[in-house]
């Protein structure tokens, strides 16, 4: 629990810890009442717990984290689930181009769904930076930028294709601890766009579900493409295999 807790013992009365606080994994579970939502009850499970986190995230980073308007310029680097997310909370807010980069040019095809509009093969960038290959397609720079890997070195890129003045380069991957970036306080001051992070996609949760919740159940939001493959609890590492292999966007697994 948040206080660091637990309400579970095993058989031989030894503790187990709340996993993420919710233990999800059990047939019954307590949790505290700051992270339960009430919800729309003809929301199907199997859609409503992509809002647990990833779909979530990916597109609260780009509905409130960013604040993406409508008519912009979208940049993505990174076309996982959270990627793809993005692009569909940016499609979602308007967004008039929409620019994917990965290092699996497969993506492009899946990632048409979700609003992606151009698609970027970072493999193939040799002669030029990403950046710089984005500065040259937007003729300037791209509004809003995400970075949905976990790399500092995507973030500074991310960065470096953000247009001037009142661009937004949001860090959504997480990579490993300690990990610098580096900017020069002349770039950070006389660029005058900003860098912020985006935990949880900067929502709030007991408002903010029930919302992205009515837009699903209004066929705005679009949950089921998220869905690639649901198997049964009994399957677990079957599912794991899959996400693996590359082969799982997003697997839903039946208790």
């Amino acid at each position: 629990m948040h206080d660091g807790s637990s309400r579970f013992r095993n058989m031989n009365g030894e503790t187990i810890h709340h996993f993420m606080f919710v233990s999800s994994f059990t047939e019954y579970t307590v949790v505290h009442r700051a992270n339960v939502i009430k919800l729309d009850p003809a929301i199907p499970p199997s859609r409503a717990c992509l809002l647990v986190c990833g779909v979530s995230t990916g597109v609260g980073a780009a509905w409130r984290s960013a604040s993406v308007e409508r008519g912009s310029t979208v940049a993505i680097f990174g076309l996982g689930s959270i990627g793809l997310a993005v692009a569909e909370g940016a499609r979602l807010c308007g967004a008039a181009r929409i620019i994917g980069i990965d290092v699996n040019p497969d993506k492009f095809a899946l990632s048409k769904k979700f609003g992606v509009t151009d698609f970027i093969d970072s493999t193939s960038c040799i002669e030029k930076s990403v950046s710089q290959t984005i500065n040259e397609m937007t003729d300037g720079e791209a509004d809003y930028c995400f970075e949905c890997v976990g790399r500092a070195s995507l973030v500074e890129e991310a960065y470096a294709c953000c247009r001037k003045g009142w661009g937004k380069t949001i860090v959504v991957g997480v990579d490993r601890p300690g990990t610098l970036l580096k900017f020069t306080s002349t770039e950070v001051l006389h660029s005058g766009k900003c860098i912020m992070g985006s935990l949880f996609g900067g929502l709030k949760p007991k408002s903010d579900i029930p919302i992205l919740v009515k837009k699903y159940m209004d066929k705005e939001l679009e949950l089921d493409k998220f869905v690639t493959h649901e198997v049964g609890f009994e399957d677990i590492n079957k599912a794991f295999d899959l996400l693996h292999q590359g082969k799982s966007l997003r697997c839903v697994i039946w208790m």
